[in-house]
């Protein structure tokens, strides 16, 4: 019986981690995006 508790035990995880990649709750997360500094035209020097 032993035997059997432990293959039960470890399809339970199997199954749990197969449910956590089909459900998704493992994403990536987004890259943070970087700031690009832009000029602004109405700061503009004009000469």
């Amino acid at each position: 019986m032993d035997y059997l508790e432990k293959l039960l035990e470890k399809l339970k995880e199997w199954a749990q981690k197969l449910i956590e990649v089909l459900a998704g709750s493992e994403t990536e997360t987004e890259p943070e995006l970087i700031p690009i500094p832009v000029k602004d035209p109405r700061h503009r020097n004009y000469r």
